[in-house]
């Protein structure tokens, strides 16, 4: 019987290619983001492309309404949540603290953070009382460093690397595995994001050097949920050979 895996924001980039790779390797697919065409989209390649069963969920993360509401409505059997991705985040702006914009910062605060919580808030009883499972959550080197004009960006990659902390503790003695991902610069719509569809000057983030791509952090995924029962990934920190820490890199 195939395991059963929720992924959120799995419109494109990370959260696309982890149900991609879990499709791929026995798992049925519960697809969630606010993009509805492209979970669609992502539902019928997969369906195309793999013997797994999915199911899209068109919801914001942000609103701990539409959450409970998209969890509690779910049949029986996809109530069996194996896996748990929290994927969903963004990066909002590059400002200094002094000239930073609030509607960024609290975008990134009830994405990154709140969002997190929600859904995990929804999902992990399910977990609990089943004594099995695994969460996945996908942080940042940002949440290890810090940089210049990445101030509420970091600080929620930081909330989110505590958070994971904590979660491992807490659920402990329910026999659920939480793990920690943070990846360095991953070529996605990250940059398109943060400078607010300004494709020109996302683009020239990856000028010059291999950065990582989407599959990258949904093999290393699929490497954490597969280890046998004994072992947890408790944390991950993933970077391309060109760049060695946040601020270090090297251009060709």
């Amino acid at each position: 019987m195939n395991k059963t895996a929720l992924i959120t924001g799995a419109t494109a980039g990370i959260g696309e290619a982890t149900a991609l790779a879990l499709a791929k390797n026995g798992y049925n697919i519960i697809i969630t983001g606010r993009r509805a065409a492209l979970l669609e989209k992502l539902k019928a390649k997969i369906l195309s492309e793999t013997n797994a069963e999915v199911l899209s969920l068109c919801f914001d993360v942000r609103k701990h309404s539409e959450v409970r509401q998209a969890v509690s409505s779910l049949e029986t059997k996809w109530k069996q949540i194996d896996v748990l991705v929290n994927n969903a985040g963004l990066s909002v702006g590059l400002n200094h603290i002094d000239k930073g914009e609030i509607d960024d910062w609290e975008r990134m605060i009830d994405t990154n953070i709140k969002g997190l919580l929600y859904v995990t808030r929804e999902v992990s009883p399910l977990m609990v009382e089943r004594k099995t499972g695994h969460i996945i959550n996908i942080a940042s080197i940002a949440g290890k460093e810090v940089y210049e004009s990445g101030n509420v960006y970091c600080a929620t990659k930081h909330a989110v690397d505590a958070l994971s902390k904590s979660m491992r503790i807490d659920l402990l003695h329910d026999n659920i595995k939480v793990t920690n991902i943070a990846p360095g610069m991953v070529e996605t719509e990250f940059s398109i994001v943060r400078f607010k569809g300004d494709k020109e000057r996302a683009d020239k983030v990856y000028q010059g050097l291999t950065p990582l791509f989407a599959q990258d952090i949904a093999e290393a995924i699929l490497f954490a949920v597969t280890r046998p029962a004994h072992v947890c990934i408790n944390d991950m920190l993933i970077m391309p050979t060109a760049q060695a820490a946040v601020a270090y890199l090297r251009r060709t």
